[in-house]
Formats: C-alpha cells, sequence, structure tokens
C-alpha cells in the first residue's frame, strides 16, 4: 500500500486569515451602542446583496443539463442533506460532556448547510475525476440549500437554536430568498456584467462576508457569550469535527463504490459530498442565530480550513493513483459556462 505524502505547503486559506483577522478586531474593538445598529443594518443588506449576486451567478438552466446523471447527483444531495444531518443528531450525545450546548448548536448547523462549488471543482480536478458532475453538483447543493438549511433548522434547532425563532423564516425569505431569486430574474439581463466583473464582485462577496463575521462576533463580545468558550472545548470541537469529516470522506469513498460508480464519479462523490459551504453558511447563520452567530458559525469556520487541508492531501494521492486516467477532466463548453458563473466566492 503506498503511504499519503504529506504536501510541504498546505492550503491554508487566505481569507481564513482574514476572518481571523475580523474575529481579532470585533474581541478587541466591538461595534456598540449606535454604532452596532449601523453595523447591522449593513450586515443586513451585505447578506442580501451576496444572495442575489448569487442568484445573477447561477445559470439553472445549464445546472440542469446534468439531471440525466441523476443517481450521482441524488448521492450528494443525500451525503449533505441526510447523512451529515443524522451525524449532527447523533453528536447529540455529547453534550454536555464534550461540547458545550452552544458549541453543540453550532455543530449541528455545520451539517445542514450546503456543500461548497469552488472547491468541490478544485480538489475533483486535480484528482482527475469527474468535473461536470461536480460542477453540477454544486449548483444543485447550493440550490437546494436556500431552502432546505432555514427548514432543517427550524425542525432540529427549534426555538432552542441560540436565538432561533419562527420570525427568522421571514428573515430567511426576506433576506435569501427574494435576493436570490432577484438575481435570477434579473441574469438575463446583468449576467454578462456581473460575468465580465467578477474578480471585483468575489470581492464584494468576501468583504461583505468580512462584515457578517464582524457584526455576529461583535454583538457575542458586548454579551460575553465567549467566557462560555475554553481552549479544552474548542481542542474538543476540533476532534469532534475531525470524525465527522473523517466519517464523511470514508463513508463518500466506499459507499459509492457499493454503489457501482466508476472512479471519476467517486471522486466527484467524495469530494462534493463531504464538504460545507462557508460561503452560504456564514450569512445563512447571521439571519438564523442573531445575537448567538458568533457560536454558531465557530465549527463552520474551523471544519472549512481542516476540509480543504485534508482534502488537498486526498486530491494529491488520487492524481498520482495508478489508475487515474489521463487528463480527461476538461468540462464541456456549458459545465465551463456554469463554473464561470459561481465567481469567485469562498467555498
Amino acid at each position: 500500500m503506498k503511504r499519503l505524502q504529506w504536501p510541504s505547503r498546505l492550503p491554508i486559506d487566505p481569507y481564513i486569515l482574514a476572518l481571523l483577522g475580523t474575529v481579532g478586531v470585533a474581541a478587541l474593538l466591538p461595534a456598540r451602542g449606535t454604532a452596532a445598529d449601523v453595523a447591522s443594518g449593513a450586515s443586513t443588506a451585505a447578506v442580501a446583496l451576496l444572495f442575489f449576486l448569487y442568484g445573477v451567478r447561477l445559470s439553472t438552466r445549464e445546472a440542469l443539463d446534468g439531471l440525466r446523471h441523476w443517481r450521482l447527483h441524488l448521492t450528494i444531495l443525500a451525503c449533505t442533506f441526510v447523512v451529515f444531518p443524522l451525524l449532527g443528531i447523533a453528536a447529540k450525545g455529547l453534550v454536555p460532556y464534550v461540547l458545550t450546548p452552544a458549541l453543540y448548536s453550532g455543530f449541528l448547523f455545520l451539517t445542514l448547510v450546503p456543500s461548497t462549488v469552488q472547491s468541490s471543482i478544485a480538489f475533483t480536478s486535480v484528482a482527475r475525476g469527474n468535473v461536470p458532475a461536480a460542477i453540477c453538483a454544486g449548483s444543485f447543493s447550493s440550490l437546494a440549500g436556500i431552502v432546505l438549511t432555514p427548514l432543517l433548522a427550524a425542525a432540529l434547532l427549534g426555538s432552542t437554536g441560540g436565538g432561533f425563532s419562527a420570525d427568522s423564516l421571514v428573515k430567511i425569505v426576506l433576506q435569501l430568498l427574494v435576493p436570490f431569486l432577484a438575481g435570477q430574474f434579473l441574469r438575463r439581463w446583468i449576467g454578462g456584467f456581473v460575468a465580465r466583473h467578477k474578480k471585483v464582485l468575489g470581492q464584494v462577496d468576501r468583504a461583505s462576508i468580512l462584515l457578517v463575521v464582524y457584526t455576529a462576533f461583535s454583538e457575542g463580545m458586548v454579551q460575553g457569550i465567549w467566557h462560555q468558550v475554553t481552549p479544552l472545548r474548542l481542542a474538543a470541537l476540533l476532534g469532534v469535527e475531525a470524525v465527522l469529516l473523517a466519517v464523511m470522506l470514508a463513508l463518500t469513498w466506499y459507499g459509492s463504490k457499493r454503489l457501482g460508480f466508476d472512479r471519476a464519479d467517486r471522486i466527484a462523490i467524495q469530494f462534493a459530498g463531504s464538504k460545507k459551504s462557508l460561503a452560504s453558511g456564514l450569512p445563512m447563520a447571521s439571519v438564523l442565530f442573531g445575537a448567538h452567530a458568533s457560536l454558531a458559525v465557530l465549527p463552520l469556520m474551523l471544519f472549512h480550513q481542516m476540509q480543504l487541508m485534508v482534502c488537498a492531501v486526498i486530491a494529491g494521492r488520487r492524481a498520482r493513483d495508478p489508475e487515474a486516467a489521463p487528463a480527461t477532466t476538461a468540462p464541456p463548453a456549458a459545465a465551463r459556462r456554469t463554473a464561470a458563473g459561481t465567481g469567485t466566492r469562498s467555498g
């Protein structure tokens, strides 16, 4: 058996460093009083802008072209919105011995968010897997997550979700779903402009998420909820997330083999079915959890970096596998247009 070779340079996402820096600023200089009101209003507008641009970018028609491979996409959706949440529910047994109730709410929320788009495509390409399938799977997951994530959160978190209430569903509709649908409606007129300026608008995306994180962590600092978290609890959270990621990576790889998928499809299933989207999860958490969003997004931020590092090792291993086919993973024209339409959002 070949040994896994740990790469000399792990993919430490610079954006994660920016997020951590934003958390540090919120800890030292949290917004209070009028400044907090201004930051909260700006954060609400930023979330709406994020999902409007996402609606403009996402080509539903081209994504639906991938329905011919419905078994693969159904498998990935089941991993994202069924298996992940079931594992999150099972982790309830770790409360309060390993995870605090607040950290568990964030951990459970992590299991409910959609899959990534950009990183799933990138790792599938490196590993010589089915890139068009990864593109379509990310699009399907994002579309489904707009509806399924809030509904699952309502069912599984309920009124105990750190501030989650029935009013959050109204906020979801107004801040996420309405802007997304507006973007889809206006796509035919402004889609070309957004595609031509995707780099600049990608920075707008990232800046908007940083604002959301600053607002959430400022509210947490003002309310003193960070006193609930100790270094030991954080270490325990990292351990639980490492187990979650290992289980999902093994299940997607060996489970897809049992289902009869070929190697290229198994790679797409593994990378798209085992990851969670930071770009979608952060703004959703700010709407769902309100003042408690800082603890709710902490598990997702940690899991995001962990999945990047581990999947980089696996992708490199898959690329060197003797079974790997020659480089035939360039997506067809429609898939390339779909990839371009996803923009530069951090997965």
